[in-house]
């Protein structure tokens, strides 16, 4: 990996950001930032030569249109993926639109999400003929659904004002891998999802998310035609949530709630398309029975198990031999009946694409890629992992196999482009990849050794804008009472802010605990702060409640600690329970902690360091949004100043004013002044 020291101040990307040119005229209280023009330069460079960069842009450097810009000016086929739909929306519906007017480029734009985002009319019909509906509430927004398409030109259950994302009837008018019928699908001239490929296809910026980015890569590694147009440039942003991503699609899983999932669609089906053809509750109650069998086989408790640690006489291996042998008996059945219907024909394939799953799960790993075989074990459900222990090569391999492509435009004469260049750019962008500036880690869970890296900290004055407190007298993380005592002593904090705070935990059992003693202290005192917890409300929905409320306290863990912006006073308090480091009983990272150790590295300060300052990075970054933003952040674990790796961790941090002394936070928190509607 090369890091490039080297500024180089593009004067086409000064001239289009600087103070009179169309981005000033275009945005109200527009400020030339010399870093996002050095960005813009980077990314710029590597478009023109089909070069791979990882640039890291603290918050407020204005990365979006530091890749934006360039990608844009520079033409060709651009994808741009990003972390979450939420992200991907605000992206292709408001950053994206207004860049292209300030620049007056007229380019076609289109956004693509995953198939379970559209409205699937076969799906939707069955529904509605079926009628196996679990509530009134449900057949409520099967009706709106309804309504819904007959007005929407794109089926985006997003779109969809009257009913909640997370309701669970999008379930049924949706469609999944597993369950959708394709080529032959009835439906097929009217389908929302072969509608939104056309465009992408058509289209010269398409806009994805990185969950169907990688799902195109493992189409694409497995032979099959993929999702995604062919590109000149991909730009990845938070690409720090990549190396999870891909370990999630390069693998596999098979999970007894998929099973679950199976023998009802089977059992509506053969009851509607061939209910002469068997007794169809005999036939499946078999399976349901020998997955829930599956689920019995294992411990009670929740835990993750590594195959090896199981013995082959272990009950869980018989139990899944019987598994898979009804399994087996159910697609012969729906073999013979195929033919009379596209639904039964769907049914077979999936039958057997399980079948396929739980044959390989336990068959010795492939020597090429070195994986491991591990079970999580859920409270009702299990899920059967076959996963990749890196994912560096594969990734290198797909970006090596575009390499041998050819562009589709030629580049332009002043281009750097040398023969043998790639003729694709890869762009990797976030806040979050280095740790003091080193890139190494991310490059290598990526295979990207021979990408050039940059960094441009954020303009924010945050020793003035705010402090880290460190409390003192804490316990450590491990002992007992260790979140109640976080709890206790962000308190006088809370109270200082007024609430306006977020807890953000490491794990859920945490946020449950944290929650109910926040509840009950501020019952006990009279506090007029209301806590919202994670998990009684979808993450959007709770944002929302958390801005309106203007006093709340949210608690909340993984999920809250990136991808968030709430600007202004709304929040002013970050409280972080302990430093976070990925849960020990994880097989896929004991194992990736062996191999590293085998090859003589130290797995402590080389992995497991860097990954949680990344992660803490990611949390500290939701404290300060803006130049005006005040606040402070409270990290309850004292490992961050008495572990040796505490100050390589603590530098990797914003540079705010550091302290001990709670009440010195709460001073700092007391003089941002009263809110604007107790001014008098």
């Amino acid at each position: 990996m090369d890091t490039d020291d080297t500024p180089g101040r593009d004067p086409e990307m000064a001239a289009l950001f600087g103070s009179g040119g169309p981005l000033a005229r275009a945005f109200d209280g527009y400020r030339v930032r010399e870093a996002q023009i050095e960005m813009a330069s980077q990314i710029l460079r590597a478009v023109r030569g089909r070069e791979s960069v990882i640039v890291e842009a603290g918050t407020g450097v204005g990365k979006t249109a530091a890749y934006l810009v360039p990608a844009l000016v520079e033409g060709g086929k651009v994808i741009v993926s990003t972390g979450t739909k939420t992200l991907q929306d605000q992206l292709y519906h408001r950053d994206l639109p207004a860049i292209r007017d300030a620049l007056a480029i007229p380019v076609q734009t289109a956004l693509l999400k995953g198939r379970a985002n559209y409205v699937c009319h076969w799906h939707l019909e069955r529904s509605e003929q079926q009628g196996l509906l679990a509530s009134r509430q449900e057949a409520r927004d099967l009706r709106e659904i309804r309504r819904f398409i007959h007005a929407s030109r794109s089926g985006d259950k997003a779109e969809c004002a009257t009913v909640p994302e997370d309701a669970p009837i999008w379930a049924r008018v949706t469609s999944t891998r597993d369950n959708c019928l394709g080529s032959e699908c009835p439906k097929l001239a009217e389908c929302y999802l072969v509608k939104a490929r056309a465009q992408a296809q058509d289209a010269d910026v398409v806009v994805v998310n990185h969950h169907l980015f990688f799902a195109d890569l493992m189409l694409r590694e497995e032979g099959v035609s993929g999702l995604l147009p062919s590109a000149q440039t991909i730009i990845l942003d938070e690409a720090h949530q990549l190396p999870d991503v891909a370990t999630q699609f390069f693998g596999e899983t098979v999970s007894t709630h998929q099973l679950l999932e199976f023998v009802r669609d089977t059992l509506a089906e053969g009851l509607s398309q061939a209910r002469d053809a068997a007794n169809w509750n005999d036939v499946l109650q078999p399976l349901e029975r020998a997955a829930r069998d599956l689920r019995l086989a294992l411990p009670a408790t929740a835990q993750k198990i590594a195959a090896a640690q199981l013995e082959a006489t272990d009950a869980f291996f018989g139990a899944l031999d019987k598994l898979r042998a009804t399994l087996s008996e159910v697609a012969e059945l729906l073999s013979s009946q195929a033919e009379r219907g596209p639904g039964l024909a769907q049914l077979h394939r999936r039958a057997t694409d399980i079948s396929r799953r739980l044959a390989s799960w336990h068959a010795p790993e492939r020597a090429d890629q070195p994986e491991l075989c591990w079970i999580d074990v859920l409270t009702g459900s299990v899920q059967l992992h076959r996963t990749p222990i890196s994912i560096a090569e594969v990734f290198r391999r797909q970006r090596e196999t575009a390499a041998q492509g050819e562009p589709a435009q030629d580049p332009p004469a002043d281009s750097p482009q040398q023969p043998g260049a790639r003729p694709q750019s890869w762009i990797f962008t976030s806040a979050t990849l280095s740790v003091r500036g080193d890139f190494s880690h991310f490059a290598r869970e990526l295979g990207l050794d021979g990408a050039t890296a940059r960094s441009w900290p954020s303009p924010f004055d945050y020793p003035t804008q705010a402090v880290l407190c460190v409390p003192d007298h804490l316990p450590a993380p491990q002992e007992a009472g260790h979140i109640d005592a976080v709890v206790d002593a962000a308190l006088p904090l809370i109270r200082a802010s007024q609430g306006r705070a977020f807890v953000l935990c490491t794990t859920l059992r945490a946020v449950e605990r944290a929650a109910a003693r926040l509840r009950s202290a501020f019952e006990a005192a009279g506090d007029p702060y209301p806590v919202l917890q994670q998990g009684e409300a979808s993450r959007g929905r709770l944002l929302e409640r958390f801005r309106q409320l203007g006093n709340a306290v949210l608690v909340g863990s993984h999920s809250f600690w990136e991808g968030i912006d709430v600007r202004g006073e709304a929040l002013s308090l970050v409280v972080i329970d302990k430093l976070p480091f990925a849960p020990p009983d994880d097989p896929v990272l004991k194992k990736r902690l062996e191999l590293l150790a085998q090859d003589g590295g130290q797995p402590f300060m080389d992995y497991q360091v860097p990954q949680a300052i990344i992660a803490l990075k990611q949390g500290a970054g939701r404290l300060i949004r803006g130049e005006t933003d005040r606040g402070v952040l409270m990290i309850g674990d004292v490992r961050l100043l008495t572990k040796p790796y505490g100050r390589r961790i603590w530098q990797s941090l914003p540079p705010m004013r550091r302290t001990r002394s709670l009440d010195e936070a709460a001073a700092f928190l007391q003089q941002l002044g009263a809110r604007p509607d107790e001014a008098t």
